[in-house]
C-alpha cells in the first residue's frame, strides 16, 4: 500500500493526525522547528521557503497527501501550486485543511460546503487562494476541509486559556459571535473514515450544532477549572455575527458528528 505524507506533521493538528493514521496506514510527515524528530525514519525536514518537496515526494511516493502546513502565507501559496501541479500529473490526491475564516465576510448565517467563499480577513483570503487552486484538479483529486475552532486538551488555544485562569489575566471573549466547534480527538476520527472511505470533495467538520464564543470559553474554563475565568467582552458589531460552517449534502455517519457538548467533554480536564 502506497503511504500518506503529512506535511506539518509537527504542528498541533498535523500530529494528532499522525497518531491517529500511523498505526493503520504507512505514513511518514515532515517538520520544520522539532530538532526531537530528526532521529525519526518516518520524519523528514521540510521549510517551505528553501524547497525540497520535489525530492520528497519522488522518495516517498505517497498516495495521499495531507496538508496542514502553517507559516508564511505567500510560502504556502506557492507550495501549493506545486503540489496542485504535481498531483494533477501525478497517480495521488490531497486532502487540504481549509478554515471557516473563508467566509468570514458573511455574518448573518451559517455557511455550507458550496456556498460562495469571501473572506475581509489575510488569512481567510490566503485560504480561499489555496481553495481555487486545488478546486481546479480533477474530480477525485482533493478533499478540502474547512474546520471551525478545534481544541484539544494540549492544543494551544486551549493551554492559553489555563494559563489565564491560573494566573488571573482576563479571557478575550466574543458574545456576538456564533461558532461550532470541534476537537483534536473527533476531528482525528473524521479524517480517518473521509480516507477509509476514500471521499472526495468538500467537507465541513464541526459541532452539529451552534454556541456563541462566549459561552462556549466560559463552559469550557468552568469545566476544566471549576471556577469562572475574568472576562475581557468584545463587541464586534451590534448584531450577531455567524462563524460556522455546517455539512448540508456532505455529512457523516450520525457517530462522527459530535455536539458542542461533546466536544466540551473531550476537553474536560480539571486543572489543579
Amino acid at each position: 500500500m502506497r503511504p500518506i505524507l503529512i506535511l506539518g506533521a509537527s504542528g498541533f493538528i498535523g500530529n494528532v493526525l499522525y497518531k491517529e493514521l500511523a498505526p493503520y496506514y504507512k505514513t511518514y510527515g515532515t517538520f520544520n522547528t522539532q530538532s526531537e524528530l530528526e532521529n525519526n525514519a518516518h520524519f523528514f525536514y521540510f521549510d517551505m521557503e528553501k524547497g525540497g518537496l520535489k525530492a520528497l515526494l519522488s522518495s516517498i511516493q505517497p498516495r495521499l497527501i495531507i496538508s496542514s502546513l502553517r507559516g508564511d502565507f505567500s510560502a504556502q501559496v506557492e507550495t501549493h501550486s506545486f503540489l496542485t501541479d504535481y498531483i494533477r500529473k501525478n497517480d495521488c490526491r490531497i486532502l487540504f485543511l481549509s478554515s471557516a475564516n473563508v467566509f468570514d465576510s458573511f455574518r448573518h448565517y451559517p455557511s455550507y460546503e458550496y456556498d460562495k467563499t469571501l473572506s475581509d480577513s489575510v488569512y481567510g483570503h490566503f485560504k480561499i487562494k489555496v481553495e481555487n487552486k486545488l478546486m481546479n484538479l480533477p474530480v477525485g483529486k482533493f478533499v478540502i476541509v474547512r474546520l471551525p475552532m478545534v481544541y484539544g486538551l494540549n492544543a494551544p488555544r486551549t493551554l492559553e486559556l489555563d494559563e489565564a485562569v491560573l494566573n488571573d489575566k482576563s479571557i478575550e471573549v466574543f458574545p456576538n459571535t456564533i461558532i461550532n466547534v470541534n476537537s483534536d480527538i473527533r476531528l482525528s476520527q473524521q479524517i480517518h473514515f473521509l480516507i477509509n472511505h476514500k471521499k472526495t470533495g468538500i467537507y465541513h467538520l464541526g459541532s452539529t450544532d451552534l454556541i456563541s464564543h462566549f459561552d462556549f470559553i466560559k463552559n469550557l474554563v468552568e469545566r476544566r477549572h471549576k471556577k469562572s475565568g475574568i472576562y475581557k467582552q468584545v463587541f464586534t458589531s451590534n448584531t450577531i455575527r455567524y462563524l460556522a460552517t455546517l455539512p448540508k449534502e456532505n455529512k457523516l455517519p450520525s457517530h462522527l458528528q459530535p455536539s458542542y457538548t461533546e466536544v466540551l467533554d473531550d476537553l474536560t480536564l480539571a486543572i489543579k
